[in-house]
């Protein structure tokens, strides 16, 4: 009787767990974000002037949330007073004071005294202003409406800085196409007496036709586009002065269409710097101007390189220092710290780490110490380190392994440490930068715990260099040895990007989780040569020769995948987008029998139809490089498809332009053979939005159908 008490436990049990489990789907692993299957993070900041930092959480905001039971400050139902229309808490501020936010609401930029509930200022955008930017020391905010740029102050909505008819001369906006780390058009000075800005001006640049398909008839969107090898935007960079309301430009002659980079200001205002750089991209001048009279004053550094030089972070100056500045170069073969005066030319290599310098977070109360982040010995990994700016002397301040996203208090006091690894959600901390004590803010639950997955894990393989190479395979649920899983390879393997990391879920996406899970498919990524992270050396190899390393590199994964008894060599399938797009249709046609199926996503063809900026840097000028060119071209190898093959691209995509995929798809008719296209109707370089589950069961399905 017990037994069989015992059997009827044990079944339902069995049954009770067979419920709880779930299984993903499709739409619910490309929306995941949005179904809450991402762990949770909440918006945390750093209060003005201060070591208290803010939360904000069911439409209110708390001080110390966690460490202090207090009341929140301020909730939606307050802030409603005095904007009765406001549906939710907005998602950050803008700290003026400790008592006082800055936030966008209907088109204007109101501050507001929670202390008092009550607007103490407002500044008003017009309905089509773009790119705002406030700067609380001018009270002011700088935005762009078409090709020019303005100010708008309380009692002025629209202060014009520039007014060109001319719409190739563009003001207040990203130059460059954003490489070489620039992000935005506008600087405003430290104390907000000044505003400097980005110009550039587009009439020698190439015009590339967009057809937009909602028009009746259709119509042509032309887009400034400077494919490799042609004429370039000239750019140039202007200062308005607040008080005397003028506006000149930095004396820089760039006729020769070098970039004008990495802008930044000095504390006192007086002088601003660039990291200037040829067209070719191997030279670089760091130089420094007179703010009022433009007049470039001398060339600090320089720095020269066979392949490329690439400054992708501004100068940031010590505190309480108008001189002394810090510089991030690559130039001793990994992202380190190097310390200028402007007043002399002493040079003074802070880091000499074989490891790279991700970005500079701050400085801590002394003033003594930088605060950083960095890969450490692991390239996997992001971690925080507080280095002596005299000694260098270094010292590890978050100690768990993974990737650590870091905020530094105002008063320099604290961190706050966001971090996650393989299988660690989200964990959140301060610590305190003088004593190391550490408390615990929150933790995030495993938000697809009950769900049926598979395993991922981590491998690290050698090529035939002696160079490791990290990767990430991801294993059905129920995995068992014994059987034989088909393979579906995802790589990137361009620069800037890292597909494998120590992170939630190893970096891996949620549709990757469903094709091990639901599919029963190893799902596998490399970071071959090439990719970002592990120095100039592993970084460069691919200069005019993009994807000759990559390819060597990502065929050690398939070796690797193929000597697991539990893989399938005879079903093994490829996707990428972008660069990831170049490498599948490369390994797809230069290594056929390999793979059975690929899908290419916005995949570059030929780089002689790609920008300049990112295009030249890697594989020089088509005129310049034509054997390189030519190896590389996609449609030179398309007599070698074996297997099934799909091409997608967006029709309006302004970054690799629809030529790409046009261009090889002419090219496989015109040699009679089969291949598959899907163009996105007017979607970018991407397809977001709820039209990415459409591609996903689109991309997957094909793979799954065809990888038999």
């Amino acid at each position: 009787m017990r037994k069989l008490i015992a059997i009827i436990l044990v079944f339902f049990g069995t049954t009770l767990n067979a419920q709880e489990i779930k299984y993903l789907n499709i739409e619910d692993a490309v929306l995941g974000y949005y179904k809450g299957l991402y762990p949770e993070q909440k918006s945390l900041q750093w209060m003005e002037g201060t070591d208290d930092y803010i939360v904000i959480e069911n439409n209110a905001v708390y001080v110390n949330y966690q460490l202090e039971r207090k009341p929140a400050i301020f909730t939606l139902e307050e802030l409603q007073r005095s904007f009765p229309e406001m549906k939710r808490i907005p998602y950050s501020f803008i700290w003026i004071t400790s008592d006082e936010v800055a936030f966008i609401y209907k088109n204007a930029l109101v501050q507001y005294n929670y202390m008092n509930n009550a607007i103490s200022n407002e500044i008003k955008y017009p309905a089509n202003g773009e790119n705002k930017e406030f700067n609380k020391e001018a009270n002011a905010g700088a935005y762009t409406i078409d090709n020019n740029l303005y100010i708008a102050v309380s009692n002025d909505p629209k202060i014009a800085v520039t007014n060109y008819e001319d719409k190739n001369i563009v003001s207040g906006q990203a130059i460059a196409r954003s490489e070489m780390g620039i992000r935005k058009g506008t600087f405003w000075s430290p104390e907000g007496n000044y505003l400097a800005f980005y110009q550039k001006d587009e009439s020698r640049v190439t015009e590339y036709p967009l057809v937009d398909i909602t028009q009746t008839p259709a119509i042509i969107n032309n887009i400034k586009y400077p494919m490799n090898g042609m004429e370039s935007e000239i750019a140039k960079v202007g200062v308005f002065s607040m008080k005397s309301q003028s506006l000149i430009y930095l004396d820089i002659d760039t006729s020769d269409e070098h970039y004008l980079t990495n802008l930044s200001w000095s504390p006192n205002e007086n002088y601003i710097f660039l990291a200037e750089v040829n067209r070719d991209q191997n030279h670089m001048w760091f130089n420094m101007y007179d703010t009022n009279t433009g007049k470039k004053i001398k060339t600090l550094f320089e720095e020269k390189n066979d392949k490329w030089v690439e400054p992708e972070h501004a100068a940031v100056f010590l505190p309480r220092s108008n001189s002394e500045f810090l510089w991030m170069s690559e130039r001793d073969g990994f992202m380190n710290l190097y310390k200028y005066d402007i007043f002399n030319s002493n040079e003074k290599q802070l880091t000499k780490f074989n490891w790279v310098i991700k970005s500079i977070i701050g400085f801590d109360e002394s003033g003594k110490h930088v605060i950083v982040l960095g890969t450490g010995n692991d390239g996997r990994e992001t971690k925080a380190y507080k280095i002596n700016l005299k000694n260098g002397k270094f010292e590890l301040i978050t100690n768990e392994p993974g990737s650590h996203f870091v905020q530094i208090s105002p008063n320099g006091n604290y961190i706050i440490d966001s971090y996650s690894s393989l299988e660690v959600p989200r964990i959140v901390k301060r610590k305190s930068l003088i004593s190391g004590k550490e408390v615990l803010i929150y933790s995030s639950e495993n938000p697809i715990e009950s769900y049926q997955l598979g395993t991922t894990e981590f491998v690290t393989l050698k090529n035939k260099e002696g160079t490791d190479l990290y990767g990430r395979i991801i294993k059905p649920a129920n995995f068992d040895e014994q059987k034989k899983y088909p393979v579906l390879v995802y790589v990137y393997g361009g620069p800037h990007a890292q597909m494998v990391t120590n992170s939630w879920l190893g970096g891996s996406n949620l549709w990757m989780q469903w094709m091990a899970a639901e599919q029963d498919y190893i799902v596998f990524t490399l970071d071959n040569r090439g990719s970002a992270h592990r120095g100039f050396e592993f970084e460069s190899v691919i200069h005019r020769q993009v994807g000759e390393a990559e390819m060597k590199d990502q065929l050690i994964g398939v070796d690797y995948l193929k000597s697991l008894p539990f893989v399938d060599g005879n079903r093994m399938a490829i996707h990428g987008w972008s660069y990831g797009g170049f490498m599948t249709n490369s390994l797809m046609l230069r290594h056929p029998g390999v793979f059975t199926t690929a899908v290419a996503g916005g995949p570059v063809t030929d780089w002689k139809y790609y920008e300049i900026m990112y295009g030249e840097r890697y594989m020089d000028r088509w005129q310049d490089n034509e054997e390189g060119f030519e190896k590389s071209k996609i449609h030179n190898y398309v007599k070698n498809l074996d297997g099934k093959l799909l091409e997608i691209t967006g029709s309006v995509d302004p970054v690799v332009v629809p030529q790409h995929s046009m261009s090889l798809i002419q090219e496989f008719v015109k040699n009679k053979i089969q291949v598959d296209f899907f163009n996105y109707p007017m979607h970018p370089h991407n397809v977001r939005g709820v039209d990415r589950v459409h591609l996903m069961k689109k991309v997957l399905n094909y793979i799954i159908n065809n990888n038999q």
